[in-house]
């Protein structure tokens, strides 16, 4: 009896809840991230009118951009796990691709699978490169003295 292909689909929903929870980690981050610079406003306000010190403001300017890059840190690399996650979904449902049967008379035909064209890869050719011709030098005939005989 023939078998059709049956995809995973408890890993399916696995990859799917954590690929959920990574979009809800990036979200939470981003929010995290917006909370803090507008803490950092309300500072430079209180600032503007004189409640707290500059030596204050500069110490928590050194604390914001500390916590801004480890923010931002976290969203890369949680943004980096989801793109590898979709990529994982992506490649097993790729893979679900149908198989072609035909009820016959005989029974079921067919199964097998349809080998995708591949394309094949030019070989690379060496170019011979011509040699280079040599320039010809003209030889030059040396001028000869002209002697002249003395008058007796």
């Amino acid at each position: 009896m023939a078998q059709t292909k049956k995809m995973n689909v408890s890993f399916f929903v696995k990859m799917q809840k954590d690929l959920t929870a990574a979009g809800e980690l990036i979200r939470g981050r981003q929010d995290e991230k917006q909370a803090l610079m507008n803490q950092f406003d309300k500072e430079c306000k209180r600032f503007f009118f004189g409640k707290i010190s500059e030596r204050a403001l500069a110490s928590s300017v050194k604390k914001t951009n500390l916590e801004l890059k480890r923010l931002d840190n976290s969203i890369r690399t949680t943004m980096a796990r989801a793109r590898s996650l979709s990529a994982r979904e992506m490649a097993l449902v790729s893979a679900q691709a149908p198989i072609g049967y035909r009820a016959t008379l005989s029974g079921v035909s067919g199964g097998k699978k349809k080998k995708k064209a591949v394309k094949k890869k030019a070989k690379k050719r060496t170019v011979k490169r011509k040699a280079v011709k040599k320039k010809v030098k003209k030889r030059r005939t040396a001028k000869r003295k002209v002697v002249r005989k003395k008058k007796k």
